[in-house]
């Protein structure tokens, strides 16, 4: 079994910035892509962004493109989300998650392991 854990939530004021942190521990070999996701009240879980295994390609959900950087550190099982100019519309709970396949997706369907989540709330 793969665990993912998340760290670094809070509570930040519109225009700030804040870095979320994911850890993988366990059967971690199994680990290729990962992403991260976020979830608001009421809301479906959505895309945020996900990087490849090697870190060579990313990709972003138009709305965060440019405020959001993903990267992750393979040898430390590691994946970060540094997230800048943060809008209220941020506000949710953010999801790390992995899969077996070194293939990007956008897809919630597609991801095998999922971290429990952090809060992530934006004020105005």
């Amino acid at each position: 079994q793969v665990q993912l854990v998340e760290s670094g939530g809070g509570l930040v004021q519109a225009g700030g910035s804040l870095k979320l942190s994911c850890a993988a521990s366990g059967l971690t070999f199994y680990i290729r892509a990962m992403g991260w996701f976020r979830q608001a009240p009421g809301k479906e879980r959505e895309f945020v962004g996900s990087i490849n295994w090697s870190g060579g390609r990313t990709d972003y959900a138009s709305s965060v493109k440019g405020r959001l950087t993903i990267s992750r550190d393979n040898a430390k099982n590691t994946l970060a989300l540094q997230m800048n100019s943060l809008k209220p519309e941020g506000t949710a709970v953010y999801y790390c998650a992995a899969r077996e396949r070194d293939v990007l997706s956008t897809d919630p369907k597609m991801l095998d392991y999922w971290g429990q989540g952090t809060q992530v709330t934006v004020s105005s």
